[in-house]
């Protein structure tokens, strides 16, 4: 992964902002896509020398101050101002502390997996940071076996994402189904994490560019929801909006599946041996 996220993003940021946007004139050629260092450094309030340290990685301890200048002029929403202060925090300390991380958890508690069992039938699974599967509903096993999900050891959604050829097949929004995976394993654990290294060191390999491509693109936080269409061997078309809750004490996330239309309801029902009309569809 780059070691220099924090510059990245801020690079970038600045290119996709325009004079216009921040009341300056655009002016004749100009060779930089949107605003030049020492606009953005003007606006923010610091040096252009300090900003240039910034986006090279040479500086990775800006004050809460400086950040949220920054923020100001490049315009950011709240979920990229909360993503710009996580990479802030990523220095070169982290990783001495990341050397000796503790391996990915695979035990679940039992409030939670009282809680699996209270989400019977609907499929829904319990994933650690590097993308584990820990454990999951009956529900989701029916759901998840014909499409592969559950065949590794331990089965891992991201190498499956970007492995396993039926991924392609059954999830024609794979390409976006690619871009959340990879900003769970970057968001979920620090950027040094050791085992999300030897993961990104496996899949570099075995799923080649679009794998590193998306890795090496600029950060993003994961959707916690949204909905997917699945290409179902047995059940056929199906569309599962999902939620996504954050266990952070264990190192892992809940995500629940639950039927967007009727016709994914009464699929799923039947794919669970049920009469229709023991999973609800849930819209919106």
């Amino acid at each position: 992964m780059s070691d220099n996220e924090l510059g990245t993003f801020l690079r970038t940021r600045r290119e996709s902002v325009t004079p216009a946007d921040v009341g300056l004139p655009t002016g004749p050629r100009r060779r930089t896509p949107g605003l030049r260092r020492s606009e953005l450094a003007t606006l923010a309030g610091i040096s252009v020398e300090y900003l240039t340290r910034l986006e090279q990685g040479r500086d990775r301890n800006p004050s809460h101050q400086v950040l949220g200048a920054l923020g100001d002029v490049l315009r950011l929403p709240g979920p990229d101002r909360f993503l710009l202060r996580r990479l802030a925090k990523e220095i070169d300390a982290d990783k001495a502390s990341c050397a000796s991380a503790e391996a990915p958890t695979h035990t679940v508690r039992p409030t939670v997996r009282a809680l699996l069992d209270r989400l019977e039938p609907t499929p829904a699974v319990l994933v650690n940071w590097i993308g584990d599967i820990v454990a999951h509903t009956h529900g989701y096993e029916r759901f998840a076996r014909p499409l592969g999900l559950l065949d590794g050891h331990p089965p891992n959604v991201v190498r499956y994402v970007f492995t396993d050829d039926r991924a392609r097949a059954v999830y024609p929004g794979w390409e976006r189904l690619a871009d959340t995976q990879i900003a769970h394993l970057r968001h979920d654990a620090s950027l040094h994490d050791p085992h999300v290294a030897a993961l990104a060191d496996e899949l570099t390999v075995t799923a080649g560019a679009a794998f590193t491509d998306r890795l090496s693109a600029v950060p993003a936080l994961p959707a916690r929801s949204g909905t997917d269409l699945v290409e179902h061997p047995e059940a056929g078309r199906l569309r599962l909006s999902y939620e996504t809750l954050e266990l952070p004490d264990d190192g892992q996330r809940l995500t629940i599946h639950v039927p967007a239309d009727e016709a994914t309801a009464t699929a799923l029902d039947r794919l669970n041996g049920r009469t229709p009309g023991a999973l609800r569809a849930v819209s919106g």
